[in-house]
């Protein structure tokens, strides 16, 4: 019997081949599975364009929408956060700070839409989940969260007259931004101020926080005045945005213009072009005259503190030259410290015969709750804020369209000049 040798060389060309051949079945082995969609319940095999066919006939066809988009910044705190549905139903909203807090909100009566019932806070990031289902009860879900604006990134307006009140006639509407604003235009583009009237009313820009509304003359009385603040997202500087919606309506009372004649010393009370009462008083002295001009009431105090430290007058040591712990029926003219106030502690002499304070104009009055009938206590009493006192024949110059509510010391023409639309 022959015997084969079997070399080196040839072992490796055997060990090759097998290796070939294996290789092979395993390849056949890997295209073999379930890579092209899997077996249906015959056995047969399935494309991957029959699965996605078969998964979008369980797909719902509902689309939810969810506003603010998901990562938002600088989200208006008002109508910013809404979620709607297409083709379908919201079934169920839910919405939360990231804390955990939950936003109420109400869904529509078609279930085509949810949003929140009020405002939301500054600062704060808000997280939605929404669910809908199409005609065939197949279900969408979607999810959303966002952060609105920051107090940092924001600015508020705070006005005068209160919504609701009654005012004089000569109430403006103030509004002091608590941050500069560079873009005017913008901010007073989204503030109207209307009278019931038709009263053309215009804004004045007193400096970059600032802004004042008034008509031409004292707003008509028994008339309704409304506010309406639409600064939501109105860029009023640089990265800094407004979030006040709101309408404000006020109404103007009867027509009371109160005269001071720092000459004669006498004040005369007008309501509705009529003299009602005319008053004896005491203006500022003669090194310290009131203010002449048109004052507007912005404040009423039964009852105040007068130092005269806290505005420029004081002594020697400091001091002020006057400190009254209990001035009675005390109705504010200036932010500088002009009051209308009454007066106990002069002699009655003094009233209509000589001016003697330090700018104010004093009545004669009684210490403590005081007599009705005294000059102070009357004119309190029957006095409102926005009511209109002008002083004439005082040896001062005329007070200062700025300090106080006092735009009614600039001209029409010039309180035109200073509106920025």
């Amino acid at each position: 019997m022959e015997k084969r040798v079997i070399t080196d060389s040839k072992r490796r060309r055997v060990l090759m081949a097998a290796s070939a051949v294996l290789g092979s079945v395993l390849v056949l082995s890997a295209c073999s599975g379930d890579g092209d969609g899997g077996s249906g319940a015959d056995g047969s095999k399935k494309s991957q364009a029959q699965v996605d066919e078969a998964a979008a006939k369980d797909a719902s066809k509902a689309r939810i929408a969810i506003l603010p988009k998901n990562g938002a910044a600088n989200a208006s705190i008002n109508n910013a956060a809404k979620v709607t549905v297409s083709d379908g139903t919201l079934t169920q909203v839910t919405m939360t700070t990231a804390a955990g807090a939950a936003v109420k909100g109400t869904l529509a009566a078609d279930g085509k839409s949810w949003k929140p019932d009020g405002q939301l806070e500054r600062s704060t990031t808000y997280k939605i989940a929404a669910t809908a289902k199409d005609s065939a009860g197949q279900e969408a879900h979607e999810n959303s969260s966002f952060t609105t604006v920051s107090p940092a990134n924001s600015f508020i307006g705070n006005f005068t007259p209160e919504d609701g009140s009654t005012v004089g006639v000569g109430m403006p509407v103030s509004i002091n931004f608590n941050k500069a604003i560079t873009d005017k235009k913008a901010v007073q583009s989204g503030i109207t101020v209307t009278s019931s009237t038709g009263q053309e009313v215009v804004g004045h820009w007193f400096n970059a926080q600032r802004l004042d509304f008034r008509p031409d003359q004292y707003w008509t009385e028994n008339s309704t005045v409304t506010l309406k603040l639409n600064l939501d997202g109105v860029q009023g500087a640089n990265g800094v945005f407004g979030v006040q919606q709101k309408t404000v309506t006020f109404k103007i009372g009867r027509n009371q213009v109160s005269t001071v004649d720092a000459a004669s010393k006498t004040m005369t009370v007008t309501q509705d072009g009529k003299t009602i009462k005319t008053i004896p008083i005491s203006a500022g002295a003669p090194d310290n005259p009131t203010y002449n001009g048109r004052m507007v009431i912005s404040e009423k105090f039964k009852e105040t503190r007068m130092n005269g430290a806290t505005v420029g007058f004081t002594d020697d040591d400091g001091k002020g030259e006057y400190d009254i712990k209990d001035v009675p029926h005390a109705m504010r003219l200036s932010t500088s410290g002009t009051f209308i106030h009454g007066n106990y502690w002069g002699s009655d002499g003094i009233f209509g015969s000589v001016n003697t304070s330090h700018g104010c104009v004093g009545l004669n009055d009684a210490k403590g709750a005081g007599d009705p009938n005294q000059p102070g206590a009357w004119f309190f009493d029957n006095s409102i804020v926005g009511d209109v006192v002008e002083v004439k024949n005082s040896k001062d110059t005329t007070i200062k369209p700025d300090n106080g509510l006092n735009g009614w010391n600039m001209d029409w023409a010039q309180w035109k000049a200073g509106s920025a639309v």
